[in-house]
């Protein structure tokens, strides 16, 4: 019994010297941790027993919210030919990590800390149009908040395919979305929301470039749940990127030099119809237009499926945002969309149309310098052509002076002969008595110098008929030809005026709906 009592006082010796030893050796460590650095400190806290292969959630049935921003800083380029447009845009996003969280308290009053983005979970949110990886820096660290708010903001330029419309060029307006989804987890893991109002999306140019040849009209928004499989369904975000063209360079490098030409074409009807200058003149127009054309055809935008159609109507697009329809812009004449049937263009094709109306004129120009042409063997005016033209047309046209001009008449050959005739036999008359006294004056005699006489008389009467009816005869073929250069003066006031208007309509027609595109 007296041995048992110095055991237990040197047990309880021995236990309070071991605690002793501790106290100060827990001291010492907490004075040693309070000596280093509180980020240092903070980052062995967070990724002591961090797993960044797992969804960070205590609760494995919650969803992980993604909110998701753009900001469009620049249209880089539109490859009409390829369907790809190339943007660079801001892209943040930010959702909550439930083990990336402390008390600031604890931690010299952190509230925001940047960690590498390798070390720490990360959702892989893709754009589903990416065709190629663009040349966008590479940003390694993201911001965590001390409530677990992680916020990653990174520059991207974006390659990605769009649907390019180029009908309505150079007034056209393009709309290419840009998707972000999960490649993997459905909307039961990662869902995505909006991080602004879609009012600040759709209006935010506060960062982009805008003196290229694009101009940002906005960004819309739509968040749509969509399903591959029955049991799997997915959130995504799309963002509409509507942009439009400026149409100055191409106006000035493309329309005016046209419009020139077709004036052009339109003072050559003041050339005179019967000279072939004007032929001429307008194949060489034709001609000019044509190597036109060719020269600005590496300008023209062109598709596997179409080439731009300078003057055509848009095939404006209806693009759905949820439960409801929004056009973007608005269409001026007529809406079409690719599930429905095409709608009825609403104007015809600007170089196509100018080609052919210089193609008319130069048609116009040979039947009027084929109807004025003089020919020997020229056929008269039918009746019913001078009726119609020399009368009608040119009364309609207000052209008095050509309904007068009537051609007289034609002398007919057998009056002339016999006219020749009568001179003849009065010729013969005359020198008859007179060969009648001489004869019986002296028969047997050699003839007289008047009997010579006469019948040079008569041989210079007959040359004179011959001279005065082939006269008459060119003088007819003038007439004719006066009549038809008449007929061929009328005929071109008429076609020139019906060409002029055509080609005004058609101006008319352009410029108001290119206004409409312009400004819609």
């Amino acid at each position: 019994m007296l041995l048992w009592v110095p055991q237990t006082l040197l047990t309880l010796l021995l236990g309070m010297l071991l605690t002793q030893g501790e106290a100060r050796h827990r001291g010492g460590f907490q004075a040693h941790n309070t000596s280093r650095p509180a980020l240092g400190r903070l980052s062995d806290y967070l990724f002591t027993n961090y797993k960044k292969g797992v969804r960070p959630v205590r609760d494995w049935r919650k969803p992980t919210t993604v909110s998701i921003d753009i900001i469009v800083y620049a249209i880089l380029s539109v490859d009409e030919k390829n369907q790809v447009l190339t943007t660079y845009i801001w892209y943040r996003q930010y959702w909550t990590d439930e083990f990336l969280q402390w008390n600031p308290e604890d931690f010299d009053n952190i509230t925001k800390l940047s960690i590498p983005t390798d070390s720490i979970w990360v959702p892989d949110i893709l754009i589903n149009e990416f065709v190629d990886v663009g040349k966008s820096p590479d940003i390694p660290y993201v911001y965590v908040r001390h409530h677990g708010e992680v916020q990653n903001y990174k520059p991207l330029q974006v390659v990605t395919a769009c649907s390019l419309d180029i009908y309505n060029f150079p007034f056209d307006v393009q709309n290419c979305s840009l998707t972000f989804t999960s490649w993997l987890h459905t909307i039961q893991d990662i869902n995505i929301s909006l991080w602004r109002l879609p009012e600040k999306v759709k209006f935010d140019k506060s960062v982009f470039m805008n003196q290229g040849e694009w101009e940002l009209l906005g960004v819309l928004t739509q968040f749509r749940e969509f399903s591959i499989e029955s049991s799997n369904c997915y959130a995504e975000m799309k963002f509409y990127v509507v942009i439009r063209r400026r149409p100055l360079f191409y106006a000035v490098s493309l329309l005016l030099p046209s419009i020139f030409l077709m004036v052009m074409d339109i003072v050559g009807f003041y050339l005179p119809p019967d000279s072939g200058e004007r032929v001429s003149f307008k194949i060489t127009l034709l001609l000019g237009y044509s190597v036109f054309l060719i020269i600005v055809s590496d300008t023209l935008p062109a598709t596997a499926i179409g080439t731009p159609l300078i003057g055509k109507g848009p095939p404006w697009g209806r693009v759905r945002y949820g439960p409801g329809t929004e056009e973007w812009p608005p269409p001026p004449c007529c809406v079409c969309q690719p599930s429905l049937p095409p709608c009825p263009e609403c104007t015809g094709v600007y170089f196509v149309v100018c080609m052919a109306l210089l193609v008319i004129s130069l048609a116009e120009t040979i039947l009027i310098v084929r109807l004025v042409h003089k020919q020997d063997l020229q056929q008269p005016v039918p009746a019913w052509l001078r009726h119609l033209v020399l009368d009608r047309v040119a009364l309609l046209l207000c052209l008095g002076e050509q309904a007068t001009s009537h051609r007289r008449p034609a002398t007919s050959q057998a009056t002339k002969t016999n006219e020749c005739s009568d001179i003849g036999n009065h010729c013969s008359h005359v020198g008859g008595p007179v060969d009648v006294d001489r004869t019986r004056r002296g028969r047997g005699s050699p003839p007289t110098p008047v009997r010579e006489a006469s019948l040079a008389v008569r041989g210079l009467l007959q040359e004179l008929t011959s001279i005065r009816h082939f006269l008459e005869k060119r003088e007819e073929s003038r007439e004719v030809a006066r009549d038809w250069l008449r007929v061929g003066s009328v005929l071109d006031r008429l076609l020139f005026r019906i060409y002029l208007l055509a080609v005004l309509a058609y101006s008319i027609t352009l410029v108001t709906l290119w206004s409409i595109w312009q400004y819609s």
